[in-house]
């Protein structure tokens, strides 16, 4: 296993953990607590992570993809959808061209 795949589970297990906190206290259990909040504020994590690739540098982008990654997993847990149904999702991909399984998908 990656470095990475550890330290995502280690963050999506105290994502979890904040679930019912106090959203007055914990950052997380605000995002949780309001999954619009939670998808807002990862699209502007994507947003400066696109800026981070293309014009700051791979340490810029190394800490804006940290924030994607945080972002992406409290908005998983606030709005219910598991890590695995999304592992589900990608597993059903796998070894299939992306162009001819973006043509599958029904509009």
């Amino acid at each position: 296993m990656s470095r990475l795949s550890d330290v995502v589970d280690r963050l999506a297990a105290t994502i979890e953990s904040r679930k019912g906190g106090d959203p007055t206290a914990s950052y997380t259990a605000k995002l949780l607590n309001d999954p619009a909040l939670a998808a807002k504020k990862l699209g502007e994590e994507a947003v400066e992570t696109v800026i981070a690739a293309v014009a700051q540098g791979p340490d810029a982008l190394a800490a804006e993809s940290a924030d994607l990654l945080y972002h992406w997993l409290a908005l998983m847990a606030a709005s219910g959808v598991s890590l695995d149904a999304v592992a589900e999702k990608l597993e059903a991909r796998e070894g299939t061209s992306g162009i001819a399984e973006k043509a599958s998908r029904s509009n």
